[in-house]
């Protein structure tokens, strides 16, 4: 009998000790599965993380260059070539066609004539002559006429009244060009430079000095102001 009671004992402890360690482990387990994860809570929660690549290099995003300023380079403007005259008429009474250009007005002296294209005497017998190859009315250089003061009509007689800033106007089918007067000068009669070119738009009248004498020429100077 008391055999049997021993061996019963025996079993119910081992049964006992089994259970304990059973429990031993399952707490112990837990106790580290606990922990651990603790450590990762710890450890690698959002603010004791290291810090990526992408943090410590951020991506500046690209971000187009300002187009360089350009300053547009003005046109250069050339001036204008200046007309080349022809030279006097060989023949002063050559034949040529008599061709009207337009109209000169001088208020000053009351003068409103047809002029001509021409400096030949058979062309200036007829009115104020333009000198061919000189500029036009309104056009580029020196335009030059010539007229009579004491012959046919003689529209040039008192053009030696004219003094700077009276007004002198053409008319032609391109419009109505006025010039002023800006000076006048006596000039020997073979003094041709009064006919040569120079930058502006001007004018040049002409006629013999004085009058009923061909020694010299009365020259009148002037400028365009208005078309």
């Amino acid at each position: 009998m008391r055999r049997s009671t021993s061996r019963t004992d025996r079993r119910t402890q081992r049964h006992r000790a089994r259970f304990t360690s059973g429990i031993a482990f399952v707490v112990a387990f837990l106790l580290i599965t606990g922990a651990v994860f603790a450590g990762i809570l710890v450890f690698d929660g959002p603010e004791h993380r290291t810090p990526t690549a992408r943090a410590e290099n951020p991506v500046v995003p690209f971000t187009a260059p300002d187009p360089p300023i350009v300053v547009p380079t003005p046109p250069v403007t050339e001036a204008p070539a200046l007309p080349d005259p022809e030279a006097a008429p060989a023949d002063p009474y050559e034949n040529v066609p008599i061709v009207a250009i337009g109209e000169m007005e001088i208020p000053k002296i009351g003068l409103v004539h047809t002029i001509y294209e021409g400096v030949s005497l058979t062309v200036v017998n007829h009115g104020p002559g333009h000198w061919p190859g000189t500029p036009m009315p309104g056009g580029y250089g020196n335009m030059v006429f010539a007229g009579h003061r004491t012959t046919y009509d003689h529209p040039f007689r008192n053009i030696d009244q004219l003094v700077e800033g009276d007004p002198i106007l053409f008319r032609t089918d391109q419009g109505t060009f006025t010039y002023r007067v800006t000076r006048t000068e006596v000039v020997h009669w073979d003094d041709v430079w009064i006919v040569d070119q120079h930058p502006g738009r001007t004018v040049t009248l002409f006629a013999c000095h004085p009058p009923g004498s061909a020694e010299y020429r009365y020259v009148v100077f002037g400028e365009l102001v208005t078309t």
